[in-house]
């Protein structure tokens, strides 16, 4: 069974070239309730989203987020924001030490648990606006590249210790010809999606998930030889390219930061 939202689902991709038209007031404010109502830990909304209004933080952007020009032009941008900062004040305007000491609990600050649980609101929040965004017919792009750059984003933003800009979005209606409107293939489900137990894939199952991608862009080559080649050229362009080397230097700054001592 087919609805409507799952076409959506089944059909959105992202989109990197945008109409000059602006999103008009009232469906920037459905988007954004559309992420207020995702799910969240406990109900704490554990994220906050900043929109980058300002075209000279756009265009800054579109620099120290590996270089990708789209980003200064789009019409809407949203930074999420996994964020602990907002209830540990929360939890020191209500004096929460002083009632640790009356219950003879020792009081603890945000560590790795509650940054991974941050991160999960701010993304499940970010994925909902996405989906709100194309029932609208409003098209999206997914920028982690916002990890990269720690000490010059946190300055941009003036993000407080226990908060990592975990994700950035850009919107806008899409410009793109009709051609290139195709939707971007994805593993078969038999690799993914496992029972019970987790699953590591042997030589052969690595074959057969890359066979259509051979089929298309290797017919020359042996299915083994051009899933080999699959593997390498994103090893390359992905895993050890400088772009990923500086995404993990600076998760370590955000996480090392997270953690300091006070």
């Amino acid at each position: 069974m087919v609805n409507e939202t799952l076409k959506i689902i089944e059909n959105r991709r992202s989109i990197r070239k945008y109409s000059p038209t602006p999103l008009t007031a009232d469906e920037k404010q459905t988007i954004l309730h559309a992420a207020l109502r995702a799910p969240t830990a406990g109900n704490m909304m554990l994220y906050s989203i900043i929109e980058v209004e300002d075209q000279a933080l756009k265009d800054r952007l579109a620099v120290t987020c590996d270089d990708q020009p789209f980003i200064a032009s789009a019409p809407w941008v949203l930074l999420f924001v996994a964020d602990y900062q907002r209830f540990f004040d929360f939890y020191t305007f209500s004096d929460v030490e002083s009632a640790c000491t009356e219950k003879g609990i020792t009081p603890r600050r945000p560590a790795d648990g509650d940054l991974l649980l941050a991160s999960c609101d701010a993304l499940i929040a970010a994925q909902t606006t996405v989906i709100a965004a194309e029932s609208l017919g409003i098209g999206s792009c997914y920028i982690g590249d916002i990890l990269e750059n720690a000490e010059i984003h946190r300055e941009m933003f003036n993000l407080p210790q226990y908060t990592l800009p975990i994700t950035l979005l850009v919107f806008g209606r899409p410009f793109v010809a009709k051609e290139e409107n195709r939707v971007t293939p994805r593993y078969d489900q038999q690799f993914v999606v496992f029972k019970n137990k987790y699953h590591r894939l042997s030589s052969e199952e690595f074959v057969k998930m890359n066979e259509p991608t051979a089929a298309h862009s290797y017919p020359n080559l042996t299915r083994e030889e051009a899933a080999k080649t699959i593997a390498q050229n994103n090893y390359f362009r992905k895993f050890v390219a400088d772009f990923s080397i500086e995404m993990n230097r600076s998760s370590r700054v955000w996480i090392d930061a997270w953690n300091k001592p006070h």
